[in-house]
């Protein structure tokens, strides 16, 4: 019988998916499609309708798109023109889709800077995307007055976004954009309805975990082509939902999947400037918020925040978003009750894209894109070729490094520099002339019982994150995810580190300790020799009172790496697993020496 129901079930899913899967297609470069023309559309169609909450706030769609249309008016009497690029740096408010809004409407493009920015990476940002303008919202001034003089703005083109939250004045040096929004026209530009899917609409960073970060360019057709199958197949979003967002739209998770799902279903955002775990629950009560879209960390701090009382009969039907873990993917189907999760798996750069559309567990789903999973050397970080030069397929179950056919339909569109674009690109795979996106994933097609016959597939590490040790490869997200479910970590993260005269790199693991624990050896022994394979057992702990993470909650690793074990470098307390054994001990310099000299006996 529960065979038969899943039978039905799947079916059901599968016929509601199918027109979107079938028939859609992404709009051509000469289509008049645009993000401001949907938004504008959308608030036509639902006037009267709650768009957004925030901070107390509401605007219908009518009111959001005539306070739109005045950022738009103020832009062009300051001189932005269409295919002009201005930096946007505003947190999550309204202000800030007011700003973006704008730019689209009059076919400009914006440049999303990570509001977490300051120094180098910020004048960086701000100047690879060669902006006219900078949109600067009262909350960050501070870390743009650090890098001006860096800058070859004029102070006219720094435009002042007040926060109402900070009771100051506009500086001497930058224009009071705000000021001038309000005596402008509500009117729709006539403009917006020739802008086509073509033009850039936007820039979004890479993270920079490592280097400085890459704008991915993002023409008007990707969101387009996005926001219906994530909102129609994805979210199955009505008018009638109101989605709970707080991940930074600097970022294409929160942008394109949140954002883009609302302004194609009429559906009401409820937006948060960041995460706060405490606030969740009773906002998502509060506010009656019905999806939520999401990026796996924040999910996982949720999952370790003691049990409350508004997470019981909460109306969260549907959440979407990308890197949810399967420990945590139980915690919100069984915890938190929430009925449809579809984990998606994309890019802002590249071509491939997956969605969970069957609602099937631990999975990131199916797609169109021809996708290959080919053999990946870990230890020396290249694909594996046969004697004529081929790449390998992998057999079904085994993890590969995915590539994604670029064609016509599914175009990789790159980042601004086109160099960068090119060295994610392979060509000659298959046959001569043919073209490959290299995402550098290690994924592998699993088996989801039934599925109308579509391949399914799971997340396994970035390439560069999975490493070998005694000959064996091993993945940090899987570890990292084992070890968060030991009693006394909150978080951990996990790497490897290389050793002198020694093969391949040794696990390290960053642990934060959950509040009121002090580590135990003694018991993290014991659940590591239970739950972990000897080749994966970190041979190096690292304690830490907390984790860094990017905007979108990833786990830095970068600095972490670099310090490694040794001890002039690393504040913290270390722990080591010395060669047979019997449990892990703080870290001494004496067998520091002997690691480093390479007489450590591993």
């Amino acid at each position: 019988m529960k065979n038969v129901i899943e039978y039905f079930r799947v079916l059901w899913n599968f016929i509601q998916a199918a027109p979107t899967l079938i028939f859609f297609k992404p709009p051509s470069d000469d289509a008049k499609s645009s993000l401001g023309l949907m938004f504008q559309t959308t608030a036509a169609k639902y006037p009267n309708k709650s768009a957004i909450v925030c901070e107390g706030a509401e605007l219908t769609w009518s009111e959001f798109n005539a306070l739109t249309n005045q950022y738009a008016h103020s832009l062009k009497q300051q001189g932005v023109t269409r295919g002009d690029c201005v930096a946007v740096l505003i947190e999550n408010r309204t202000e800030l889709l007011c700003s973006i809004f704008a730019l689209a409407k009059i076919g400009a493009t914006a440049g999303l800077i990570n509001t977490g920015l300051t120094d180098r990476p910020l004048a960086h940002c701000i100047s690879t995307v060669e902006s006219k303008k900078c949109l600067i919202g009262q909350e960050l001034l501070p870390a743009v007055m650090g890098v001006k003089d860096s800058l070859t703005l004029a102070d006219t083109d720094y435009l002042w976004v007040a926060d109402k939250t900070i009771n100051e004045t506009a500086p001497d040096w930058a224009t009071d954009f705000s000021a001038t929004v309000s005596s402008m026209p509500v009117d729709n530009l006539p403009e917006t309805d020739d802008i086509v899917a073509g033009e850039i609409a936007l820039y979004i960073f890479t993270s920079g975990t490592t280097g400085l970060p890459k704008p991915a360019v993002v023409y008007h057709r990707k969101i387009m082509s996005a926001a219906k199958p994530y909102s129609k197949v994805g979210f199955h979003a009505k008018p009638s939902d109101r989605m709970y967002i707080c991940l930074p739209l600097y970022h294409a998770t929160g942008f394109l999947l949140g954002i883009g799902s609302c302004l194609h279903s009429g559906a009401s955002m409820f937006l948060r400037r960041r995460f706060s775990a405490s606030q969740f629950w009773p906002e998502v009560q509060q506010y009656q918020t019905t999806l939520f879209v999401y990026v796996g960390e924040l999910c996982r701090y949720l999952a370790m925040a003691p049990a409350c009382p508004e997470e019981q009969n909460n109306p969260l039907q549907t959440m979407l978003g990308n890197g949810l873990r399967p420990d945590v993917w139980d915690t919100f189907r069984n915890r938190f009750k929430v009925n449809r999760i579809t984990e998606i798996y994309g890019s802002s750069e590249g071509n491939v894209s997956f969605l969970n559309i069957l609602n099937k567990d631990s999975t990131i789903g199916t797609g169109s894109v021809v996708v290959m999973l080919v053999k990946y050397d870990i230890e020396n970080d290249e694909i594996v070729r046969d004697d004529s030069g081929n790449v390998i397929e992998v057999p079904l179950g085994d993890a590969g490094l995915m590539l994604g056919q670029i064609d016509d339909r599914y175009k990789f569109d790159g980042y601004k520099d086109a160099q960068a674009s090119d060295d994610k690109i392979l060509t000659d795979l298959r046959e001569p002339g043919d073209r490959w996106f290299n995402t550098g994933d290690l994924i592998r097609q699993i088996d989801v019982g039934f599925a109308m016959g579509l391949p399914h597939y799971q997340f396994v590490d970035r390439v560069g994150d999975t490493f070998r040790w005694r000959a064996e490869n091993v993945s940090t997200n899987e570890v990292g995810e084992i070890l968060n479910a030991c009693e006394q970590i909150e978080i951990s993260n996990v790497y490897g580190v290389e050793m002198p005269g020694i093969e391949g790199k040794a696990g390290m693991a960053a642990i934060t300790l959950k509040p009121g624990h002090q580590f135990d050896a003694a018991a993290f022994t014991e659940y590591a020799d239970r739950e972990l394979p000897a080749f994966a057992r970190p041979v190096f702990v690292r304690i830490e009172k907390e984790q860094d993470t990017t905007g979108t909650f990833k786990l830095f690793k970068g600095t972490l790496r670099k310090q490694a074990y040794h001890l002039d470098q690393v504040e913290q307390e270390i722990y080591v697993r010395q060669p047979k054994a019997k449990h892990y001990q703080l870290l001494d310099q004496d067998f520091y020496q002997q690691i480093v000299n390479g007489s450590a006996g591993y």
